[in-house]
């Protein structure tokens, strides 16, 4: 019975930690993988399309499955996605133990674990809502970014050391035992289900009217479409780099795994590191400077500098700096997205949130691989088209041009996190919009939320006139009127 089982954070801590076993088979298996792939084919391209396969089902199907999460139980579509995705390495093992395995086979489980996987996502965080409290929302976040950093911590290191132990076959073997411990997790605690709110009932229609419900919900509030505008395209610019990492890296170090693995963890420390201070603190006050603030630095710190780095040292720190704001960037965004949004339409809202954030990272993989292999690489060998320019600045040998990708496009994502503070819809997106248990208690909290209504409208008044900020003044005046009806 449900009522026997753990619940609250107790039930939420249960299925986090089964999620650090999940992850860390899944990232050996992607570690160990990548450097079969690379041996096999040299080619970034080849390594870019792999995460294009997985990536384009997840966002071809995110409207349809955020209406079926929100149909449906949320732990069972979850056990469903870490079941499907057993399955996927299952079927890897076999090709590899019977010597068929090929480099398109990556594309084909891929592209089926990516289609499981849009459940996963939106599920998981709508279920973060019913179990626990507002407040709780950022270090919950905190705590998902820290299982994803912390598999990542070991998993390099022990794919590294087992592959030459037990092989790729054990690898992947230890990944479908550890799916099996996170369905085991969820099976053991209870989930409790969203009660019905109004946004819910104006969502209720066929599978295909609640699959766009998502997008009518999201366009209804810029303050959130800004959000998501600014994922969008720090997206698009950091996953460029980010997919050509591994190419650059082994090119650079003469197919060096140890070299790779170790620039690996070292990234993953800062991840883990982020999401421990992200636990514990919760993220800012104003989670807006979490997100637009942290996008900055971690594009400056992480993708740049990777690109200006030669050498295990100053990948390394980059690394480290690039992942450790991830956490607070991505919990500081989801704590606003639970707090505004509804829980019982957050599976429809999320899972376009996240198409409206990642559409354009297929079309990143694709340029990516293409951009280094026949176009960067070949312009910075000695004599090439911009080796003169820029041979100062990354070298000429191996991974010259990958590197260079890493500066431009990390300038231009530290761009986009600083340009998302010229947008008061953006910036000031948490007093704009009210949480979705809005109603405050007490006559103090009326006060108090007309009193910040209040100083952010005239913050807008001193601002010169633009359809963003004539907008947020619309905004704010309809929730001051709001607020006028409850108090009286």
């Amino acid at each position: 019975m449900n009522e026997n089982r753990p619940t609250g954070m107790f039930a939420f801590s249960i299925i986090w930690i089964g999620q650090i076993v999940s992850l860390l088979g899944t990232n050996m298996t992607g570690f160990a993988l990548t450097i079969w792939a690379y041996e096999i084919t040299g080619s970034a391209t080849a390594l870019a399309l792999v995460g294009f396969f997985f990536v384009t089902p997840m966002l071809l199907f995110s409207p349809l499955a955020g209406a079926i999460v929100d149909r449906y139980d949320r732990k069972l579509m979850m056990m469903i996605s870490d079941l499907a995705s057993g399955l996927a390495t299952i079927a890897i093992l076999i090709l590899y133990l019977t010597d068929h395995l090929q480099i398109w086979h990556l594309y084909i489980t891929g592209a089926f674990q990516g289609f499981f996987q849009t459940f996963q996502w939106p599920a998981y965080s709508a279920a973060i809502t019913t179990m626990l409290s507002k407040e709780q929302y950022g270090r919950a976040n905190g705590m998902m970014s820290l299982a994803e950093s912390a598999s990542g911590i070991f998993s390099p290191l022990l794919a590294g050391a087992l592959l030459s132990v037990v092989g790729l076959a054990g690898i992947l073997t230890i990944d479908i035992i550890s799916f099996v411990f996170a369905i085991g997790a969820l099976l053991f605690v209870a989930i409790p289900k969203p009660r019905i709110t109004e946004e819910g009932r104006q969502g209720q229609g066929s599978i295909w009217k609640e699959a766009a419900y998502g997008f009518r919900y999201i366009l209804a509030r810029p303050s959130l479409l800004g959000l998501q505008i600014v994922f969008l395209l720090g997206n698009f610019f950091v996953s460029i780099p980010f997919a050509i990492l591994a190419p650059m890296i082994l090119a650079s170090t003469g197919n060096n795994e140890l070299i790779f693995g170790s620039v690996s963890s070292t990234g993953a420390i800062g991840g883990v590191l982020g999401g421990v201070v992200m636990s514990a603190w919760g993220g800012p006050k104003r989670r807006v400077h979490g997100v637009l603030a942290g996008w900055a630095v971690s594009s400056l710190l992480g993708v740049v500098l990777m690109g200006l780095g030669r050498s295990l040292p100053i990948w390394a720190v980059a690394s480290f700096f690039g992942a450790f704001f991830v956490p607070i960037i991505n919990g500081s965004n989801q704590a606003i997205w639970q707090a505004k949004v509804a829980p019982d339409v957050q599976g429809r809202v999320f899972s376009i949130r996240r198409l409206i954030a990642w559409f354009v990272n297929p079309a990143a993989m694709l340029i990516a691989g293409p951009l280094a292999d026949f176009v960067m690489e070949p312009a910075m060998q000695p004599n090439g088209a911009l080796s003169d320019t820029f041979a100062g600045l990354v070298g000429t040998s191996p991974g010259a041009g990958m590197s260079l990708i890493f500066i431009f496009t990390g300038l231009v994502a530290m761009c986009v996190g600083m340009g998302g503070y010229l947008f008061p819809v953006v910036r000031n997106a948490e007093i704009i919009l009210p949480d979705h248990d809005a109603a405050p208690r007490s006559v103090h909290g009326i006060h108090k939320q007309l009193q910040e209504l209040i100083e952010t409208r005239q913050r807008l008044i001193t601002e010169p006139a633009s359809p963003q900020r004539d907008f947020a003044l619309r905004e704010i005046s309809i929730r001051m009127r709001e607020l006028g009806k409850q108090h009286t």
